[in-house]
C-alpha cells in the first residue's frame, strides 16, 4: 500500500521539477540573465545632497531593490544587472546614503550603458 502513495507523490512533483529544469536550460541556452529591477536613471541628476528626502527618492525611483546601513546611516540601493554570455553586460546601480533626518547625505551612480 505504501508503493502507490510514493509513486503518486513522485508523479505530482515531476511537473514542477520539469518546469524548473526547462527554465534553467532556457537561461543557459540564451546566455542571458538579469538581477535587480529597472529604475529611472535619467532622474539621478535631480538628487540634491542635503535637500532631497527619502520620500522624494521613492517618488522618483520607486521602491529600492535593497536597503541597508552604512556607518549607522540608512542606505537604499537601486540596481539592474543584465549579464550575457555572448555579449556585453548592461548594469546600472545607484546607492543612496541618508542622514538621520531622511535627507540624502551622499550617493553613487554607476553604469555600463553608453
Amino acid at each position: 500500500m505504501d508503493k502507490p502513495i510514493a509513486k503518486r507523490d513522485m508523479q505530482t512533483s515531476r511537473p514542477g521539477s520539469l518546469l524548473i529544469i526547462a527554465g534553467l536550460a532556457g537561461t543557459l541556452l540564451s546566455g542571458c540573465f538579469s538581477v535587480g529591477q529597472e529604475f529611472s536613471s535619467s532622474r539621478v541628476p535631480e538628487i540634491k545632497i542635503g535637500q532631497t528626502r527619502k520620500q522624494d527618492i521613492s517618488d522618483m525611483m520607486g521602491k529600492p531593490w535593497r536597503t541597508g546601513l552604512e556607518d549607522g546611516y540608512p542606505t537604499w540601493t537601486y540596481g539592474i544587472y543584465k549579464y550575457s554570455l555572448f555579449g556585453a553586460s548592461d548594469t546600472q546601480d545607484l546607492l543612496i546614503r541618508f542622514d538621520n533626518q531622511g535627507l540624502v547625505r551622499s550617493y553613487t551612480f554607476s553604469s555600463t550603458r553608453k
